[in-house]
């Protein structure tokens, strides 16, 4: 069902105070000016709020008044920019929501800001507003944005329209918030985390017969030092092995206990003081180490007791990421790393055009860069003059197809003597030298938009924090690049 967008009503909001000798809060409120007017000229808040309304409680929310519609359009636009400043400043909620109760700008930006009294959202709002719309409607609004810039630039304050004429392509890992998988660690983690929900349910008043949860978190810990301490021994894997039959000894007993009070808390909760959502997520804290850890304790006996081998496809790296991959990187440094594979493009203004978070393994990246352009496509409604990639993404047939397709291929050959032939064409070596560039982009990318690590759990998060903030980068781009200029400086007087 598509609703009718209610037209927003400008308030009365309070004046910014005026700071000096500050150059960098300037900066920043040169930019969140630019950013404002974008949101506003270009519709892309607009076109926000009309996805969320289209979501909106569409079962039961057929005879809602024009003052409920409008308040959650004003939700939404809040949603909007408070999820885009705290993905530009990298704050957590909490941390988040009390530099917006200090700061008048950040409330002007975020629309909390009020004549009489200033209401911030909490933390439990703020991530409320991080998922506000899925990530396919946050798709759809990176590509209205990149289709503004290229069919209306002058709403975003620019003289020309986006810049298609080169693209550049490279693959990075984004990295979980994991530790180092090592197999017997595992059983550690499966124990804490058990026997700490345990503990839970038996301070709210539900017991079941067994010692003390934390005699098993002390058993767990010895039996861990233990085994860290037979590194380079004489004997150490006949030492290790049998440390290893210990912990899964200790591990079988500890899911027996987590299992008998998880279903005394299933049936039973009315007797405690939780809530029945309070219990639910304590349920499924434990429903989800209950799942992954027998395949733990498999794959430890398995490397250090069989000595055997496990694919990596079968490899369990983490109880509470499961969909965590290993990529083999190469690198100095990283050599293998442990998260998701993401694929990313931009143009020669810095402007990300596609991303691509892969939950299982990635194809080789010869097979990425048609399905990029064709999304790319489809976003702005043209076509790229020439891609420029490194030499995983070359191939024969992608070649033979930029060229029925009338791109110029500025892919770096695999064939040294090819890459010295091509290297004497003045458009080919432009387009390397610039794709150079693209690797510090994802830099940028990562470290300042999304964290590292970052926070997000789960892939249907992790995928919808890179959208903020491929979303955010864009924004702040357009921002440095636009002719928009904010208000003008306060004039000194002169006495």
């Amino acid at each position: 069902m598509i609703r009718q967008l209610i037209p927003f009503s400008e308030e009365l909001h309070p004046r910014l105070p005026t700071i000096v000798g500050n150059v960098d809060y300037q900066t920043l409120r040169l930019r969140l000016e630019q950013i404002d007017q974008i949101l506003r000229q270009s519709g892309l808040e607009a076109h926000f709020v009309l996805h969320a309304l289209d979501g909106w409680k569409l079962a039961d929310n057929d005879n809602v008044s024009a003052k409920q519609q409008l308040n959650f359009q004003i939700r939404s636009r809040r949603a909007l920019r408070c999820t885009l400043l705290c993905t530009l400043l990298q704050e957590d909620y909490r941390g988040f929501s009390c530099q917006l109760a200090g700061n008048p700008l950040y409330q002007w930006f975020c629309l909390v800001d009020a004549i009489d009294q200033v209401r911030v959202p909490s933390k439990s709002e703020l991530h409320r507003f991080a998922h506000w719309l899925p990530a396919n409607q946050m798709r759809a609004i990176m590509d209205q944005l990149l289709k503004t810039a290229t069919q209306n630039p002058k709403s975003l304050g620019w003289t020309q329209s986006l810049d298609l004429e080169a693209y550049f392509l490279d693959t990075t890992c984004l990295k979980a918030n994991i530790h180092f998988p090592v197999d017997w660690v595992l059983l550690r983690d499966g124990v804490r985390t058990l026997m700490k929900a345990t503990l839970l349910i038996r301070q709210a008043g539900l017991c079941g017969r067994m010692a003390s949860p934390e005699s098993f978190l002390k058993q767990m810990n010895r039996l861990c030092m233990a085994m860290t301490q037979q590194t380079r021994r004489v004997g150490c894997k006949k030492e290790r092995k049998r440390i290893l039959r210990q912990m899964k000894k200790l591990t079988k007993v500890v899911k027996a206990h987590a299992q008998r009070h998880r279903d005394l808390l299933d049936q039973q909760w009315q007797q405690t003081e939780l809530t029945r959502g309070q219990a639910d997520q304590i349920l499924r804290r434990i429903d989800g180490v209950l799942t992954l850890l027998p395949k733990a304790v498999k794959q430890a006996h398995e490397r250090i007791i069989g000595g055997r081998r496990v694919a990596n496809d079968q490899k369990i790296l983490s109880l509470y990421e499961p969909d965590v991959q290993v990529i083999v990187r190469g690198k100095a440094g990283a050599d293998v790393e442990f998260g998701n594979t993401v694929l990313l493009g931009e143009n020669g203004q810095g402007i990300i055009l596609d991303c691509q978070l892969f939950e299982e393994s990635a194809p080789a990246d010869s097979q990425l860069v048609f399905d990029s352009l064709t999304r790319v496509k489809q976003a702005t409604g043209r076509s790229v003059g020439a891609v420029g990639t490194d030499r995983g993404f070359s191939s024969a047939d992608n070649s033979q197809k930029l060229k029925e397709e009338g791109i110029f291929d500025g892919m770096c050959p695999r064939n040294p003597s090819q890459l010295r032939r091509r290297m004497r064409g003045a458009k080919f070596v432009k387009l390397q030298r610039r794709r150079a560039q693209t690797e510090g982009r994802i830099s940028i990318l990562k470290n300042v938009y999304l964290g590292q690590p970052m926070r997000a759990k789960g892939f249907e998060h992790r995928e919808l924090a890179l959208l903020w903030g491929v979303l955010t980068h864009n924004l702040w781009r357009f921002a440095k690049l636009s002719k928009i200029k904010g208000k003008p400086k306060p004039k000194r007087a002169r006495f």
